[in-house]
């Protein structure tokens, strides 16, 4: 499905809106009108908005009350490496982190699901940025529930299937809500790719000696599922979207689109933050600077 322009506004589901319509995979479109002319026009627009994003995020780090968690979440295949790649090359990278979530380790097991996921949360001024999140938790587990066996949870403590989503998706809300309380808003990235679309990649992949690895028969497999997946993220994304963390749905079938929109959002969010260089007393800076022409005799 094609849309022919959009505004971040047309991306952002919060589901607070009275009578606001549910997101829909089927009625959601998977590209857009390109947002750029040229593939010159692309690098200007792109060296811009992330010029800016440094700026802003120096700010950031220097007001020290605000960080961001940036989450990704999509299929395979859908962007996600690349779009971290080209948005936040631009950046100073002692002021982000990224963490890539594969499927939980033994260790991970041994606690509550949330667990790894808060061991990497960002410090005040800086960005964190999830590669994959805690919605693996109501994803990968919807389609697969045997492995829920894998979590060691005591079995007196587990309800009904249904039951168990909504209460993981109150676990969440509270999590995120809790984090932007304390100044940490949660950037939730959706890429939307269609099936067709990612289909194509995948065997872009297969001739790609230096993406070949990434493609296994188990990842065809989990591509079965398809259908089960998308509506596993309806129920994700109106179950969890908030007026305070919201979910920014991203047209994902052009990747030099989906960069720039990703680029945008991330600006605006950035340029929206009550924040600001500290301000030195001028006695203080009259006195340092006199200390290091002291110094320098």
């Amino acid at each position: 499905m094609k849309k022919k322009s959009f505004s971040s506004a047309d991306l952002r589901f919060d589901g607070s809106s009275k009578g606001a319509k549910k997101f829909s995979s089927k009625n959601f479109p998977t590209i857009i009108e390109p947002l750029y002319a040229s593939e010159e026009d692309w690098d200007r627009q792109m060296f811009d908005l992330t010029a800016r994003m440094d700026q802003l995020q120096n700010t950031m780090h220097a007001d020290e009350h605000y960080g961001l968690v940036v989450l990704f979440q999509a299929m395979d295949a859908a962007g996600k490496d690349s779009s971290i790649r080209h948005v936040f090359k631009g950046l100073n990278p002692s002021r982000f982190r990224i963490t890539a979530f594969k499927k939980p380790e033994q260790t991970d097991l041994k606690h509550e699901f949330l667990w790894r996921f808060w061991r990497e949360l960002p410090e005040r001024g800086t960005i964190g940025i999830f590669n994959r999140s805690y919605y693996e938790e109501t994803l990968v587990l919807r389609i697969h529930p045997e492995r829920l066996k894998e979590q060691m949870i005591p079995e007196n403590l587990i309800p009904a299937e249904d039951q168990l989503w909504k209460e993981r998706f109150a676990d969440i809300v509270c999590f995120e809500d809790y984090l932007y309380r304390n100044g940490f808003p949660v950037i939730k990235f959706y890429l939307h790719v269609a099936k067709e679309e990612q289909g194509q990649r995948l065997i872009n992949r297969l001739s790609d000696p230096e993406k070949q690895w990434k493609l296994s028969e188990s990842d065809l497999k989990e591509r079965e599922h398809w259908d089960e997946y998308m509506t596993a993220y309806e129920e994700v994304i109106n179950q969890t979207a908030t007026k305070n963390n919201p979910w920014y749905l991203i047209p994902s079938d052009d990747r030099k689109n989906q960069q720039l929109i990703i680029a945008r959002i991330m600006v605006e969010i950035l340029e929206s933050l009550p924040i600001e260089f500290p301000q030195r007393d001028e006695k203080e800076a009259q006195k340092l600077i006199k200390i290091i022409q002291k110094q320098d005799k």
